[in-house]
């Protein structure tokens, strides 16, 4: 069977810039490109289509691009991402602004300063290199160069993002690390990841709380409504990865020294494998591994049958709780042992099992409390 290639896509930052170059060329050339070539901040090139170049004024145009992000699930997918490029009289610089349905931030820890408009450095680069190639071959000498990036659905696609939390208003950010989207890559996730860790670092947070998901997210601000929403982070499949950049990330001498990691059962048992990436565990090897530990803890070989033929590792869980409460302490504490291991001892680690309904089936706290009493 043939493999299928995953097609690459390209960013908004790579978007914005295809939008600036077509709008110069129309400006300093006379020229209404259907498309543009763009050199990525790789090296590579890619030629990308224009949606449309308006003319707004004699010293002002308008230039568009559909967004494609190949086989990347991206909300901004199909977006349209545009500029408006105006030239005037004076000493050569380029100023790039954000206009409609570009985000502007508010708070402390992100790449882009509070103020400015969320377009990172990436897709300002990709801009001013574009600006640089119109600049050698048509004379821009004595124009000043004005760059209004926008998106006119923006702040309707921001609402499906986590930019509101990160203290990003007013529409979405104009991102892009390269320009290329490579289907399927961890990049974007893990930028997500890092941006929300700065922003919790910021504003002095130093407790976070690791979900993998928006439904234990909502179970743990349950838990902790005394924690500002900063402090809770998506972290997806990215077990490892997460706590790299939560040790990663230092502002101003202030840092990460608690993680509470609260998960469903399923995600659990992969965790407390070791997986740095949890979504890459195979079911039947996380059945086989939770059957035997099963059989050592508990010694029932009706519970390690259930396990070893159920379906998922949610299936597995409605045998093990609430009889067997000693299964779930070993997956936990094994879970606390491997986020640990991956923080090295530089950040103190808590973990909280769920059950499917949000309840608390084990945490690594109140276990340890448990066992400081029953020493007295």
């Amino acid at each position: 069977m043939a493999v299928k290639v995953l097609k690459q896509g390209f960013t908004t930052g790579a978007a914005a810039a295809a939008s600036v170059k077509a709008a110069l060329l129309a400006l300093v050339a006379s020229q209404v490109p259907t498309t543009v070539d763009i050199s990525f901040l790789t090296g590579e090139k890619k030629c990308i289509a224009i949606k449309q170049v308006l003319k707004i004024s004699d010293t002002c145009y308008q230039a568009s691009v559909i967004k494609d992000a190949g086989d990347d699930p991206d909300i901004t997918h199909k977006a349209e991402i545009g500029a408006n490029v105006t030239l005037s009289p004076g000493e050569f610089r380029v100023i790039i602004k954000g206009g409609q349905g570009v985000g502007r931030v508010t708070k402390p820890g992100l790449e882009v300063a509070v103020g400015e408009p969320a377009i990172n450095f990436g897709p300002k680069q990709m801009i001013l290199n574009v600006v640089d190639e119109i600049r050698d071959q048509y004379n821009l000498s004595g124009r000043e160069v004005t760059i209004e990036v926008f998106v006119p659905k923006g702040e309707l696609l921001a609402k499906k993002t986590l930019n509101a939390r990160l203290g990003i208003f007013g529409g979405i950010s104009i991102l892009g690390t390269t320009g290329i989207v490579k289907p399927l890559s961890h990049d974007a996730y893990i930028a997500t990841i890092r941006s929300s860790i700065s922003v919790a670092i910021a504003r002095d947070i130093d407790t976070l709380v690791f979900t993998t998901g928006r439904r234990s997210e909502r179970f743990a601000m349950g838990l902790f409504p005394q924690l500002f929403e900063e402090s809770f982070i998506q972290t997806g499949d990215f077990f490892k990865a997460a706590i790299d950049e939560a040790l990663a990330t230092k502002i101003d001498k202030k840092a990460c020294q608690k993680i509470i990691y609260t998960v469903f059962f399923g995600k659990a048992v992969k965790m407390s494998l070791g997986f740095e990436h949890t979504h890459a565990a195979k079911s039947d090897l996380t059945l086989n591994k939770l059957a035997h530990w099963a059989r050592e803890i508990t010694g029932d070989e009706r519970l390690v049958c259930d396990i070893k033929q159920a379906n998922t590792a949610r299936h597995a869980f409605s045998y093990i709780f609430p009889d067997y409460p000693e299964v779930l302490t070993f997956v936990g504490k094994k879970i606390q042992e491997n986020a640990g291991r991956f923080a090295r001892g530089q950040i103190q680690i808590r973990v909280i099992i769920l059950d499917f309904e949000g309840q608390v089936t084990f945490d690594s706290q109140n276990f340890k409390e448990r066992n400081s009493h029953e020493k007295e």
